[in-house]
């Protein structure tokens, strides 16, 4: 048991020490691109669990993530101020409305960010059910084509609807309170304690997972993603496993796009796009498909250089070459779960045993 948290502790030893780090070298700017790597990271771990623990593809999560961005920023933009009535003045009363000076000066009566986080989380725990019931009864190609369908459709929603904003997206999101005086928000003087909680996050993510796959629903899962039928003789309701782990997974990309969001200060049609679920789907691969900490790992490279800017207008085809070479020559990807154990085997192999007829 106490094995299985050394790799946590010793990640976030990593994440002090490279804070520590920017603060040495007078470089706390790139704690913004760290930040927004670990809410892109969240989504990346929930992915991993999907393909790499219950065996089924998804290039929808980035509509997903879109579907905790939009709503969010939506209720906590939309001002509700010029429609006075009974209903609004009683939410005012509760707390669950918040007024807040907008860009210009002006007043907004708005929907308090948890509110609209809790709502946009239990908006895609239904969308999620709807998808999933039906798309997750196919297989291979096909299960690639339905969820890259529904990534498109949410791409196209947001896209072409105005009151989200159309192409600019919506803009002017309010920071998301937490403790008093913290919050998630992208202002300079709060790069510290944001990513401490960002990456505080993605650790209590990864803790939940891990617990899940030394489980028997992970036990479970691990039997469906090697032999789908015979799991199924053996009693193991294949179906809801498959759902739930769909579901799980479309949670930790909605809370990224919740906060990321808020983080930001707004959100546009761009993070639904089909690349982002490829650049996911990508990272998930070459970090290993059954391997949470791989894919952590290259999410936490790759987000970054990305983020920075380094691939440079050549973004989205990098990760595209990524995805094609990991098919070719690495299928399990670089980092795949059982590496360090084979490498063992493979360097103290017996030399008897191998002249051995």
């Amino acid at each position: 048991m106490a094995r299985r948290y050394l790799p946590v502790v010793a990640f976030a030893v990593l994440l002090v020490a490279i804070q520590l780090a920017t603060r040495f070298t007078d470089t706390p700017y790139y704690l913004t691109q760290l930040t927004m790597t670990a809410y892109y990271s969240l989504i990346i771990v929930g992915l991993c669990m999907l393909i790499g623990y219950a065996g089924q593809i998804s290039l929808g999560h980035a509509g997903f993530f879109a579907i905790g961005g939009y709503v969010t920023a939506f209720l906590t933009t939309c001002n509700l101020k010029p429609h006075p009535g009974f209903i609004v003045s009683l939410l005012s009363k509760t707390g669950v409305l918040v007024a807040r000076p907008d860009a210009y000066g002006g007043d907004l009566l708005t929907v308090h960010p948890w509110l609209a986080c809790v709502v946009a989380i239990l908006l895609t725990v239904a969308i999620a059910y709807l998808v999933g019931g039906p798309v997750l009864k196919l297989k291979g190609h096909y299960l690639a084509m339905a969820t890259l369908g529904f990534g498109i459709i949410v791409y196209r929603m947001v896209l072409g609807t105005e009151f989200l904003g159309a192409a600019d997206g919506i803009s002017d999101v309010p920071g998301f309170p937490l403790l008093s005086g913290v919050s998630i928000i992208g202002k300079s003087s709060a790069r510290v304690s944001n990513y401490y909680l960002a990456w505080g996050l993605v650790i209590l993510g990864m803790v939940l997972l891990l617990n899940l796959i030394h489980s028997r629903v992970g036990r479970a899962l691990a039997a469906v993603h090697g032999a789908e039928d015979a799991a199924g003789a053996m009693g193991i309701p294949t179906a809801r496993y498959k759902l739930n782990t769909f579901v799980l997974s479309a949670v930790f990309a909605a809370l990224a796009g919740v906060l990321l969001t808020h983080y930001n200060g707004g959100i546009g049609p761009s993070e639904a796009g089909v690349m982002k679920s490829v650049r996911y789907v990508a990272i998930v691969a070459i970090g290993g498909m059954a391997n949470l900490w791989g894919a952590l790992s290259m999410s936490l490279v790759l987000n970054y250089l990305s983020l920075r800017g380094y691939f440079g207008t050549y973004d989205d085809a990098v990760f595209g070459v990524i995805l094609i070479l990991i098919m070719l020559f690495a299928p399990d990807g670089l980092l795949r779960r059982h590496l360090l154990s084979d490498l063992k085997r493979a360097t103290f192999r017996n030399p008897v045993d191998e002249e051995a007829p």
